[in-house]
């Protein structure tokens, strides 16, 4: 399949959430990414449910929401009826994995996990057959502008070996520090969707950016 692109709105202008949403609108990006973030699980704080509400009536893209929050388990239906199309829970911070995974689909919605960068890949094994995506972190979230986790790329390559012995259908998403300086190599390696926040927010020409993106091989 060809790769996704899904920009990041933690890194653009939150004073003018709605021209940053029509933007995207506008670019050949396939999706727009959320990061939700409680200052528990990570050491900030994002959006709140009244701006995915807000984002979900502006975004004609579907929303890729990654909760960076502790117990997930209690807002699941709350993210789905915001406005959520994807929820992705980190590993970390589910004690029962499977079942919270499973009741994101059962709400409707793809589920995803991601990793931080110290989690080895080989712990998804058993939930691999019950998920649609994962996202590997490439930097230590929290905030935009990190330096790349070259690491990651022994992390990608493990995990597309996994996937593909199994016949799995997940994609693989990365988050950090991506642009286009690495996004070839990372579709190379095995990724899906690509995540990009300040490479493209902060760019001179953001659609450009974005098509630049969606077209590499």
């Amino acid at each position: 399949m060809n790769h996704l692109v899904s920009p990041s709105l933690l890194a653009a202008d939150f004073g003018n959430l709605e021209k940053a949403v029509s933007m995207v609108n506008g670019s050949m990006a396939d999706w727009l990414h959320l990061d939700i973030m409680d200052g528990l699980f990570v050491p900030n704080i994002s959006f709140g449910f009244p701006v995915i509400r807000y984002v979900k009536k502006a975004s004609e893209k579907p929303l890729d929401v990654h909760l960076m929050i502790v117990d997930p388990d209690r807002y699941l239906e709350r993210f789905r009826d915001a406005g959520a199309d994807i929820i992705t829970v980190q590993y970390e911070a589910c004690t029962h994995l499977n079942r919270t995974v499973s009741e994101i689909r059962n709400l409707g919605l793809k589920a995803g996990v991601a990793l931080n960068p110290h989690t080895p890949v080989a712990l998804l094994k058993n939930i691999l057959p019950y998920i649609d995506m994962v996202l590997i972190m490439t930097v230590n979230p929290g905030f935009g502008g990190q330096v790349f986790i070259s690491e990651s790329y022994n992390k990608i390559t493990e995990l597309r070996g996994m996937i593909d012995r199994g016949a799995y259908k997940v994609l693989i998403e990365v988050d950090g520090g991506i642009g286009t300086d690495n996004a070839s190599s990372l579709i190379q390696s095995g990724v899906n969707v690509l995540v990009a926040g300040n490479s493209v927010f902060n760019s001179p020409d953001p659609l450009k950016t974005i098509e630049r993106l969606k077209l590499l091989t």
